[in-house]
């Protein structure tokens, strides 16, 4: 059962927005007015000298709402999106084969919807050498936070009509994406005024255990070989590439929480102040600048866990937000949501 937590009349409109979503049916049998998509090649000076050379020309996809072309010199919110590990703005956006979503599609849906407020959406390519960048700033992979809040946001301003401010933007994501929008968020309520994480990925401090072998992360000693790599050995060197660099351990530079199947003290400190969970206590004044913070899950997704331990420590500090689980897994819930809750989320907090 999906239930608020947290809840106070700060965020009454984004809890009334998540906890009455629903999906409604556009005229039936009428397919939604479909939006257009651009593609942008955005150099980013804030990405440049990162150590394992991965090109700052990121790529963005631009979703602009049907009507944008036409409607002179109208201005519109801008929700910003950020996609999941292995994942990229091609895969989402349907122009990497066919993937398990396909935005624009949702995305029509989700604006033919009573009261849906039409926005443009933005996506960055968030993948990198190691599979994916979790939005962090680092040395060896660059300084993403600069790159998504300062230099992403001020090329969408001058591209497009946008309403410019923190009140007219959002930022949500999904997995490593909705860690990117917890952590950004939290750390720039100058920028977005507006948070939604869907089904966020490390969010408790990671654990070690000493098992008397090196792992199989640390095996792994160029990037040739981090590209034939399994998912988890990936992802364990994606986490410690955005939350251990070390400028002086090449080819990698970085650092892993165990040596020789011994933990390392020093560097799981690392990657644990990297953790929502941990950071919320250092960012209570900012998360309660934001004017609606939500995040949910599927009840049966394996990160279940780490969305429960956010809400509590939320709730603990007074922090507003509106938390809620739905039957599901990692993947399957993703798309009616945006629909059904995401979408009416910020287009009650957006909205003009």
């Amino acid at each position: 059962m999906s239930r608020p937590r947290g809840f106070s009349f700060r965020t009454l409109a984004a809890g009334l927005a998540i906890l009455a979503g629903q999906v409604f049916v556009a005229g039936a049998g009428q397919t939604p007015a479909a939006g257009t998509v651009e593609v942008l090649r955005l150099p980013s000076r804030a990405l440049e000298g990162n150590l394992v050379g991965d090109s700052a020309d990121r790529s963005v996809s631009v979703y602009l709402p049907s009507g944008y072309a036409s409607s002179g010199d109208r201005r519109y919110p801008v929700l910003y999106m950020l996609h999941g590990f292995t994942d990229s703005d091609a895969k989402w956006f349907g122009r990497d084969g066919e993937h398990w979503i396909h935005l624009p599609t949702v995305l029509d849906r989700a604006f033919a919807m009573p009261d849906a407020e039409p926005m443009i959406v933005v996506m960055p390519d968030g993948y990198n050498a190691f599979g994916g960048s979790f939005y962090a700033a680092s040395v060896t992979i660059g300084d993403w936070e600069t790159f998504v809040a300062e230099e992403l946001v001020a090329e969408i301003d001058r591209r497009y009509r946008t309403r410019a401010g923190r009140d007219g933007r959002g930022l949500a994501g999904h997995s490593m994406g909705g860690y990117g929008a917890i952590r950004i968020g939290m750390k720039r309520p100058d920028v977005f005024s507006a948070v939604y994480a869907m089904s966020a990925c490390c969010l408790t401090p990671p654990a070690a255990s000493r098992t008397g072998r090196p792992s199989a992360a640390e095996a792994v000693t160029s990037l040739e070989q981090v590209a034939s790599a399994g998912f988890g050995v990936k992802a364990a060197l994606a986490t410690a590439a955005a939350f251990a660099p070390n400028p002086n351990n090449p080819p990698l530079y970085l650092d892993l929480p165990t040596r020789a199947g011994e933990p390392q003290a020093d560097v799981l400190a690392r990657l644990a102040a990297n953790a929502p969970v941990a950071m919320t206590p250092q960012h209570v004044f900012s998360l309660r600048r934001l004017r609606g913070l939500a995040f949910d899950i599927g009840t049966r997704d394996g990160l279940l866990g780490g969305n429960e331990a956010l809400d509590r420590v939320l709730t603990a500090h007074d922090v507003p937000h509106v938390f809620e689980t739905y039957e599901g897994d990692h993947l399957d819930g993703v798309a009616s949501r945006i629909v059904s809750k995401v979408v009416p989320f910020f287009s009650q907090l957006l909205g003009g």
